[in-house]
């Protein structure tokens, strides 16, 4: 069966890392969470006090650096999805807490860190059988992916997800610092000058606020079936 390429883009915490991951497993594709690699910059940033007291990025600091950053993923047998290295440092359960939440979409809005990352999501993505997601991947990383999906669901329901995730880690997590760093990412995301969050023209959109992981991997299934059956 002919390969294909997947971009999954939508907002943020609205649970298109775990469609993607899932459908990355059950197809046999890899799969690529674009947005670890921008939470892994903004992490390397933290580390290395590349942010000045009033929360904004050293700029030619870290330009200066982006050939020090390396990203990879590596494949938990125990979870069955890939884990986020930073230097080959596992850094999956660091990347995810508030501290880089807070600061990934103005790291991720940066020219230099776009330019350098969807390089390297490209490149990725050279052999197709892949499934990538994050907030530009339909418009700018993968324009011409066979099939393009754009997520949504309600800043409540997203914040609610994200609150259960964290506590679920045995994290510390305040709902409503969580709804307001949602709120937030949404309007970085969609309204900075670099590959801002938007959806493809071809894109097929799916709400799912209301929809249990099992119906949305269902849902995403059927596409990539009826896309594949069309190529073959």
């Amino acid at each position: 069966m002919k390969k294909i390429t997947i971009a999954i883009d939508g907002l943020s915490s609205c649970g298109k890392s775990t469609m993607a991951k899932d459908l990355a497993r059950e197809i046999g594709y890899v799969y690529v969470d674009t947005g670890a690699m921008y939470r892994a910059v903004t992490l390397y940033a933290l580390r290395n006090e590349l942010f000045t007291d009033d929360g904004q990025v050293m700029l030619d600091a870290l330009q200066e650096r982006m050939d020090d950053i390396c990203i990879s993923f590596q494949f938990n047998p125990e979870t069955s999805r890939p884990d986020t290295y930073l230097n080959g440092e596992l850094v999956e359960k660091e990347i995810r807490g508030m501290e880089v939440s807070d600061r990934v979409s103005l790291v991720a809005a940066i020219p230099f860190v776009r330019e350098a990352m969807v390089a390297q999501q490209q490149r990725m993505g050279d052999e197709k059988g892949i499934v990538m997601d994050g907030r530009d991947i339909g418009t700018t990383v993968f324009p011409d992916a066979e099939l393009k999906i754009f997520v949504t669901a309600s800043a409540e329901v997203r914040a609610e997800r994200r609150y259960k995730e964290l506590i679920g880690k045995g994290m510390e997590a305040d709902y409503d610092e969580i709804l307001r760093n949602v709120q937030e990412r949404d309007y970085a995301d969609s309204h900075r000058e670099v590959s801002p969050l938007r959806k493809a023209d071809d894109a097929l959109e799916l709400d799912n606020s209301n929809m249990t992981i099992p119906e949305q991997n269902a849902w995403v299934m059927e596409q990539y079936l009826r896309v594949v059956n069309e190529e073959n």
